[in-house]
C-alpha cells in the first residue's frame, strides 16, 4: 500500500500546543474515498502525526486514486476542524478553506517517496 507524507511548517515551541490540536481529531466517516462517478476510487487505511521543532508531518497509507484521497480529506468535518485549529501555530499560511485550496496545499505539501517497503500481504 503506498503512502504520502504532508509536512506542516510550525512556529517553533508549539509543539504541545499542536499535539493538543490532534489529541481528539476526528476520523474521516469512511474509510472509503468515493471517485468523482460515485464509485469506490480508494481507500484511506492508516494515517499518522509526526512532529518534532518546527516540521510537522501527516503520514497517510492508502489505497486507490491519490487526487480522489486528497478531495476526499478537504470534505472531511475533523480534517477542516484540525486545519482550523493549526492556524494560530502555523509559520507558512496554508490555503485550506476551500476544497481546491485545501487540495492544491495538500499537493504543495507533500515530501517526494524516496523508497516504500512493506511485508507482502497474504493473497485473499
Amino acid at each position: 500500500m503506498p503512502f504520502v507524507a504532508i509536512t506542516y511548517d510550525i512556529k517553533g515551541g508549539q509543539e504541545d500546543k499542536v499535539a493538543e490540536v490532534f489529541s481528539d481529531f476526528q476520523r474521516p466517516r469512511s474509510a472509503v474515498v468515493p471517485g468523482a462517478d460515485g464509485k469506490q476510487a480508494g481507500r484511506i487505511l492508516a494515517t499518522a502525526v509526526f512532529i518534532r521543532d518546527s516540521l510537522l508531518v501527516r503520514f497517510i497509507e492508502f489505497e486507490g486514486d491519490l487526487d480522489a484521497v486528497a478531495l476526499h480529506m478537504a470534505g472531511q468535518p475533523g480534517v477542516q476542524e484540525v486545519e482550523r485549529k493549526l492556524k494560530p501555530y502555523l509559520n507558512s499560511p496554508r490555503d485550506t478553506g476551500t476544497v481546491e485550496g485545501f487540495v492544491q496545499t495538500f499537493k504543495n505539501s507533500m515530501l517526494r517517496s524516496v523508497t516504500q517497503l512493506s511485508v507482502p500481504r497474504p493473497s485473499a
